[in-house]
C-alpha cells in the first residue's frame, strides 16, 4: 500500500546546534532550502513543508557519550534514479559522506553535517521485492551498488526535489522494549528486529519510520534540554505535544 505525501506520518524533526549560519549553509549546499526562520532559528524545506528546523543554542553543552538521542534522520527521495544523481554529485562536490548500504528494502548514503549529527539520504525498493521470512521484514545490510546507482542516475541537481520528504528517524534509546511499547501506543508496529540491539517501527506497513537502539549502552541517561543534538521531531499522527522515555519532543508540529 502506497503512503500519499498528505498520510505521511512525520513532517520536520529539530536540532538545537552551536552555530546556525554554519548550519544553514550547510544545508543548503547538501540540497535543502531555506524557508523560513530569524536570527536564532531557521526551517529547511525541499521546496515544500519543512523537513529540518535548526535552533541556534551558542552556549549548548556538547552531548556526552551514554546518553540518548540522534542516531540519524534519514531524507527519503522519490526514485532511485534521483539517489543515484546525488550520489554523483556527492562525489562531484565531496560531500561528507561517511558510509553506504543497501538495506533490501532501500538504498542508502551516510552523512555527518559540521556539528555531528548524522543524516541519511534514501530510496526505496518497490514494496512488491520487500521480503519476510519468519514473519518479519528482511532489512540487512549489504554493499551498495556506486556503479549501477550512477549509471541509472538523473542529471545531477542542486537542490532535492518537492517530492522529497522525512522518512524515518533512528534513535539512540536507552531501553529496547519501554520506547518500543511507548511507540506502540502510538499506533506503530515492530517490522524488524536487528538481534539484541536495534528494532525497526512503523504505520502502515512502511519497513519503518523509526529506528531504535542501545548502541550508547542500555541505560544510556535521557536527553537533557542544555545539550546540543536532536530535540524532537513531528508526528502528524499527534493530537497533543507528548515526550517519549527518552525525553524527546514528539509533536503534532514544532
Amino acid at each position: 500500500m502506497a503512503i500519499s505525501g498528505s498520510d505521511w506520518p512525520l513532517g520536520a524533526l529539530e536540532l538545537k546546534v552551536s552555530d546556525l549560519t554554519r548550519e544553514v549553509e550547510f544545508y543548503e549546499w547538501f540540497g535543502l532550502t531555506r524557508a523560513g526562520g530569524d536570527d536564532h532559528h531557521a526551517a529547511m524545506s525541499a521546496g515544500g513543508a519543512p523537513i529540518l528546523r535548526l535552533t541556534a543554542m551558542p552556549n549548548g553543552k556538547q552531548r556526552p557519550r551514554h546518553t540518548a538521542g540522534l542516531f540519524h534522520f534519514a531524507i527519503l527521495l522519490p526514485a532511485e534514479q534521483e539517489l543515484g544523481a546525488f550520489l554523483r554529485r556527492a562525489i562531484e562536490e565531496k560531500l561528507p559522506l561517511t558510509g553506504s548500504a543497501d538495506h533490501f528494502v532501500s538504498q542508502a548514503l551516510y552523512f555527518d553535517d559540521p556539528e555531528g549529527n548524522g543524516i541519511e539520504v534514501y530510496a526505496d525498493r518497490p514494496r512488491s521485492e520487500w521480503r519476510y521470512p519468519g514473519g518479519r521484514l528482511n532489512i540487512g545490510t549489504e554493499p551498495l551498488d556506486f556503479e549501477r546507482l550512477v549509471r541509472i542516475a538523473d542529471p545531477p541537481r542542486k537542490k532535492f526535489s518537492e517530492a522529497t520528504r522525512l522518512g524515518h528517524m533512528h534513535l539512540n534509546v536507552a531501553d529496547l522494549d519501554s520506547s518500543q511499547a511507548a511507540y506502540e501506543a502510538l499506533g506503530m508496529e515492530v517490522m524488524a528486529v536487528a538481534g539484541s540491539v536495534m528494532r525497526f517501527l512503523s504505520w502502515d506497513g512502511y519497513h519503518h519510520h523509526l529506528g531504535i537502539n542501545v548502541l550508547e549502552g542500555r541505560g544510556a541517561h535521557p536527553v537533557q534540554p542544555d545539550v546540543l543534538g536532536l530535540r524532537g521531531f513531528e508526528i502528524r499522527r499527534l493530537s497533543r505535544p507528548l515526550t517519549d522515555p527518552n525525553g524527546l519532543l514528539l509533536a503534532p508540529s514544532l
